[in-house]
């Protein structure tokens, strides 16, 4: 079974992380929730979420995939969180996945493993880079990166997860489960 760490900074966006995490999960996907910052963190929209561990204690060893939400300040903090950037580079140097969605492919970009193409919130490619942003995809997926466009697309980027790290029968499964014939 795949893990994955989710890293949530204050400022996260509620519908990417809670999406995220839960479509994972019913994927059949381990998921650890990190805390960015402390031992409750508050969602952009005063959702409150109890981390499963600290950021400072996850160990690139221990995971397949490491995913951002978006939202702001969050991925600004994520941007700027220590613990967040060393994790980040760790995961890219093993050649393991690395994620981010809505505004935290800039979180990628800071830690410098953003590779060419992405897709971020339309708009904040002016934050990220303007070379490689894709605009009409969902999700994109270069080398070891991972990428999607905001809280509409969460249930999608979660979705293309599952059917990379669980397989195409549970991505079909969980798709037609979840009543996801958007995506």
């Amino acid at each position: 079974m795949a893990k994955v760490c989710v890293p949530l900074a204050n400022g996260f966006e509620e519908i990417e992380a809670i999406s995220l995490i839960d479509v994972l999960r019913r994927g059949g996907l381990d998921v650890v929730v990190a805390g960015v910052g402390g031992d409750v963190i508050y969602g952009a929209h005063s959702v409150r979420i109890i981390p499963d561990t600290k950021i400072e204690l996850v160990n690139a060893d221990e995971f397949d995939l490491v995913v951002l939400p978006g939202g702001l300040p969050g991925a600004v903090n994520l941007a700027e969180d220590e613990a967040t950037q060393k994790l980040l580079k760790e995961m890219d140097k093993k050649g393991k996945f690395v994620g981010a969605i809505c505004a935290a492919p800039y979180a990628l970009k800071t830690a410098g493993v953003l590779k060419d193409k992405y897709t971020a919130y339309p708009g904040w490619e002016e934050n990220i880079k303007k070379e490689g942003y894709v605009s009409d995809k969902k999700v994109v997926e270069d080398k070891n990166v991972l990428t999607s466009k905001g809280p509409g697309t969460a249930i999608c980027f979660g979705l293309e997860i599952v059917k990379k790290f669980a397989g195409e029968e549970v991505y079909n499964q969980l798709k037609a489960g979840l009543l996801a014939d958007f995506c």
